[in-house]
């Protein structure tokens, strides 16, 4: 076990809190490898933004942000006075908020300009927006190991009972790419040949065979347009027509359909018992996305969330804020977690086996720029490594008793007369 700290506040004893991640790492890769669980991913705009192809020091996709100045930048001399002031008018002033106030604007302004453009306009400058996204995240995934082939790798490396099924906001190919070099098969909702259709009630029933991964484009995607009747299909071209932040739109019935049947999939999968929801690259500042996981989180204490951040746990203040009510949401940042609602620095203990260096230099080590030992897994190229390895979890055991981190997210804490610490943590008086 790890040294106990010990504080005084004057001349009463403080307890405090750390957690162990050898505990709760030990017991993740025991679930990832058992393919018993129903397991998701949801995985945002920072996963490829933290993927250098080799020889490139540049990311491979940017990130939201990254995407926003570039667009911007190249759509300046054309389009920059209204640009800003279209900015000027949103809390949150990404490249999705801008497009879908772009949207709103050519659907109700007609003949009436606004910032200089009418609605015909607003139009064209909806379809600029997005081919530059389209231009920016068209990247091919290359070839070689990559965290998404290693995901696969994990995916299709063992019987599952249950499908795995990946949610992301991201517009770009890469989970495609990766699937198809490994013939992995999979369902994004839409069936066909010639102009594959969106399928609202095969996304509802889920009833395919759990082999088949399960993707889901919660924004859409490069490849997505619509047909003369105006319904969504699939091009097979890396076109960008219909890449949206959806609740922010008015779309007729027809091209609603997508973002409708596909939020409620995830509704559906945190709403299921006993389902784990692996979060990566996300920052939980979509206040859509966020809001359903805490519903469903308030709703089904047997589900969990586990949100592996890149940032220091301060910083991660969107995540925290639902971590710090709902029990069953655990944050790992790189200095810090959440785990039962109480923030707590990391201090490893002692090995669980006398083979656990290796498999603990996968998720603890030396951060390069602080030159302290840091959590890892808020990368979404360790986490891929962690998940790909986890099939050697049989060659090294953990030692018994561990922690259970989906039952200890919603076990409650006991009761006490001073602050206890959180399961998998050490703490004690002065």
């Amino acid at each position: 076990m790890p040294p106990k700290l010990f504080k005084k506040q004057g001349k009463y004893p403080m307890t405090v809190s750390v957690h162990n991640p050898d505990q709760y790492m030990a017991s993740l890769r025991q679930i990832i490898a058992q393919g018993r669980k129903r397991i998701g991913l949801l995985v945002g705009a920072g996963a490829p933004a933290g993927i250098f192809p080799p020889g490139s020091d540049k990311p491979l996709i940017p990130a939201v942000a990254g995407l926003t100045n570039m667009v911007m930048e190249v759509l300046k001399p054309d389009y920059g006075k209204t640009l800003d002031s279209v900015r000027a008018e949103l809390d949150t002033p990404n490249i999705e908020t801008i497009l879908s106030r772009v949207r709103s604007l050519a659907g109700v302004i007609g003949k009436t300009k606004v910032h200089d453009l009418d609605g015909e306009g607003y139009k064209q400058l909806s379809e600029a927006i997005c081919e530059q996204i389209g231009a920016i995240v068209n990247r091919p995934l290359h070839e070689g190991p990559s965290p998404y082939t290693e995901f696969v790798t994990w995916i299709s490396g063992t019987g599952r009972e249950h499908p795995v099924e990946i949610f992301t906001t991201n517009y770009d190919l890469l989970f495609e790419q990766a699937l198809e070099r490994t013939r992995v098969p999979f369902f994004d909702g839409f069936s066909g040949a010639s102009e594959p259709f969106f399928d609202p009630s095969s996304v509802a029933s889920n009833d395919l065979p759990a082999r088949w991964t399960r993707l889901w484009k919660l924004h859409g995607s490069l490849g997505w347009a619509a047909n003369a009747r105006g319904e969504v299909i699939r091009t097979g071209r890396a076109d960008a027509t219909h890449l949206v932040f959806p609740e922010h739109l008015k779309y007729d019935q027809t091209q609603k359909a997508p973002y409708a049947a596909l939020f409620d999939r995830l509704r559906a999968f945190l709403m299921t018992p006993d389902t784990l929801l692996i979060a990566t690259g996300f920052s939980f500042a979509d206040a859509h996305i966020s809001a359903r996981i805490d519903e469903c989180l308030a709703a089904n204490p047997s589900a969990s969330v586990f949100a592996f951040q890149f940032k220091p746990l301060d910083q991660e203040v969107y995540a925290c804020d639902i971590a710090g009510r709902r029990a069953n949401m655990s944050l790992y940042s790189p200095d810090k977690a959440m785990i039962n609602g109480i923030a707590a620095p990391w201090m490893p203990g002692d090995m669980p086996t006398r083979d656990w260096g290796a498999i603990r230099a996968t998720y603890w080590a030396i951060d390069e720029k602080s030159g302290a030992a840091q959590f890892q897994l808020g990368r979404f190229d360790r986490l891929a490594r962690f998940f790909a390895s986890s099939r050697a979890a049989q060659h090294f055991p953990p030692a018994a008793p561990v922690v259970d981190p989906v039952a200890a997210a919603v076990e409650p804490a006991p009761r006490g007369d001073g602050p206890l610490p959180a399961a998998g943590s050490t703490a004690g008086p002065a």
